[in-house]
C-alpha cells in the first residue's frame, strides 16, 4: 500500500496522516455521538420543563378564573348589603311613622273616652229623672186611690208612667255599666297607644315591641354596613391578587416560550446530526418511521386504485362525534379501511424495539383512525381516567406535537414531548414521523413514539 501511495507521488509521511485522519474522523464521531446524547438529554429536560410550566400555568390560570369570580361575586355581595342599608333605613323610617301614628291614634282614642264618659253622665241624669218620674207617678197613684171611682182612669195613667219611668231607669243603669267597663278598656289601651319610648319604665308593651324591632332593624344595619365594608376590602385585595396572578401568567407565559424554542433547538441540533449521516441512538427508529410511512402510502395507493376508496373518502375532514364518548371519539369514511390495512404496519413496527411505544398512522389533522389494538379497548362509561390511557383510537390528537407530526412534510421530524396517560400521569417520550402521501397529495403522518 505505501509503495502505490510512493508511485503516486505521495510522500512517505501519508499513511501516518491518513491514520490521524481517520483517528480524528473516529474521535469526531465519537463527539458527535456523545453530543448527539447530550442534546437528547437536554431535550428530555426541555419536555420536562415545558410540560410543568404548562402545567403550572393550567393552575395558575385557573385561579385567575377563580380569583375573578370572586371578586365578581364580592361585588354582587357588597352591592346587595347596600340594598340591605337602604332597606333597614326605610324599615327605620316606616317604623317611627307607625309609633307617631299610634300616639295620634291614642289622642283619638283619648277623645272617645271623653266622648263615653259624657254619654255616661246623660245615662246617669235620665236614671236620675226616671227615679223622680217613678215617685211623682207613684204619688200620683196613691192619691187616685184616695180618689176612688173617680179617681181610677188618672191612676192606670200613673201606674203607667211609674212602670215605664222603672224601664228608663233600668235601661239607663244598664248603659252606665256598660259604659264604665268600656270606659276603662278604652282608657287602658290609649295609655299603651301613648307611652312612647320617651317615658322609659312606663313604656308600654305595643311602644316596647316597636322599639324592639327599631333594635332588630338598627343591628340588621350596622352588620349590613360591616359586611359591606368587609367586602369591599376582600373586593380590593381580590382584584389586587388578580392583577398579581395576571402578572404571574404573564411570566409563566413567557418561561413556557423560553422552553418552548429550547426544546425546538434541541430537536433541530439532533435533527441535523441524524441529516448529516452520523449513525446515533435515533437513526433507528427515524428510518422505521420513513419506511412505514412509505408502506403505509402503498397501500393507500393500491386502495384507490383498487377502487376500495374513493379519494375524497380518503380525505374525509367530517369528523362525525360518537355519542356517549369520553374523551370525545369520532368516525370518518376512511375508518373501515384504516381498520383493515394500518394494523399490519402498526403491530410490525412495535417489535422493532423494546423502547418503542407506539406506532399509528393519522391524517393532516391528528385524527387517529386506528391505533395499536392494545390502545383500541372500548372505553368505559364514566371511566374517563381509563379510557384516556387504553381508548386511543377514533380520537384527534391537535396538540403541538400531535399536529407537527401530521403536517410534517419534510423527510422526517423528531420531537421530544409529555404524552397524557390520564389521571395526572405523563410519561416523557421521543417520536420520529414522516410524511404519507397519497396521488401525490399530503394525508398525513406515521407518528413512531419511543422511550429514551
Amino acid at each position: 500500500m505505501f509503495d502505490r501511495l510512493r508511485r503516486r507521488g505521495l510522500p512517505e509521511s501519508a499513511p501516518a496522516l491518513l491514520t490521524e485522519v481517520a483517528d480524528a474522523e473516529r474521535k469526531a464521531l465519537g463527539t458527535v455521538k456523545k453530543l448527539s446524547s447530550m442534546v437528547s438529554t437536554l431535550g428530555r429536560d426541555a419536555a420536562e420543563v415545558r410540560g410543568v410550566l404548562e402545567d403550572t400555568q393550567k393552575a395558575v390560570e385557573s385561579q385567575g378564573h377563580a380569583m375573578h369570580a370572586l371578586a365578581e361575586q364580592l361585588g354582587q355581595v357588597q352591592s346587595a348589603q347596600q340594598a340591605i342599608g337602604a332597606a333597614t333605613g326605610q324599615t327605620r323610617d316606616a317604623v317611627a311613622q307607625a309609633r307617631a301614628a299610634l300616639a295620634h291614634v291614642g289622642e283619638e282614642v283619648g277623645g272617645i273616652v271623653q266622648t263615653l264618659r259624657s254619654v255616661s253622665d246623660a245615662a246617669a241624669a235620665i236614671t236620675k229623672i226616671a227615679l223622680q218620674t217613678r215617685l211623682v207617678a207613684f204619688n200620683a197613684s196613691v192619691e187616685a186611690k184616695r180618689a176612688g171611682e173617680a179617681g181610677r182612669g188618672f191612676g192606670v195613667v200613673a201606674d203607667a208612667v211609674k212602670d215605664l219611668a222603672g224601664q228608663v231607669e233600668a235601661s239607663s243603669k244598664a248603659i252606665i255599666g256598660s259604659i264604665v267597663a268600656l270606659d276603662a278598656r278604652v282608657e287602658t289601651f290609649s295609655r299603651e297607644l301613648r307611652a312612647d319610648a320617651s317615658q322609659g319604665k312606663n313604656q308600654s308593651s305595643i311602644h316596647s315591641a316597636f322599639a324592639l324591632v327599631e333594635q332588630d332593624v338598627s343591628l340588621i344595619a350596622a352588620s349590613a354596613e360591616q359586611s359591606r365594608n368587609t367586602s369591599a376590602s376582600l373586593n380590593e385585595r381580590a382584584a389586587v391578587l388578580e392583577g398579581e396572578v395576571q402578572q404571574v401568567i404573564r411570566g409563566l407565559q413567557t418561561a413556557f416560550a423560553c422552553s418552548d424554542r429550547f426544546l425546538r433547538l434541541s430537536e433541530a441540533l439532533i435533527e441535523q446530526i441524524a441529516e448529516s449521516g452520523v449513525e446515533i441512538d435515533d437513526s433507528m427508529y427515524i428510518r422505521g418511521a420513513q419506511q412505514a410511512a412509505a408502506d403505509v402510502s402503498s397501500l393507500l395507493e393500491q386502495a384507490v386504485a383498487s377502487g376500495a376508496i374513493r379519494l375524497d373518502q380518503l380525505f374525509d375532514e367530517q369528523y362525525r362525534p360518537i355519542a356517549g364518548t369520553n374523551p370525545a371519539q369520532h368516525q370518518t369514511a376512511f375508518v373501515e379501511l384504516a381498520d383493515r390495512l394500518f394494523p399490519q404496519v402498526q403491530e410490525r413496527l412495535l417489535s422493532l424495539s423494546d423502547k418503542v411505544v407506539f406506532c399509528i398512522a393519522v391524517d393532516r389533522n391528528g385524527y387517529v383512525a386506528a391505533h395499536n389494538r392494545k390502545y383500541c379497548q372500548p372505553q368505559r362509561a364514566g371511566d374517563v381516567v381509563w379510557n384516556t390511557a387504553n381508548s386511543r383510537y377514533r380520537r384527534i390528537f391537535n396538540d403541538r406535537t400531535g399536529l407537527a407530526s401530521a403536517r410534517n412534510q419534510r423527510p422526517f421530524l423528531l420531537q421530544t414531548y409529555r404524552r397524557d396517560m390520564g389521571g395526572g400521569k405523563f410519561v416523557l417520550l421521543k417520536e420520529a414521523s414522516a410524511p404519507i402521501s397519497v396521488a401525490g397529495r399530503h394525508w398525513g403522518g406515521l407518528r413512531l413514539a419511543f422511550n429514551f
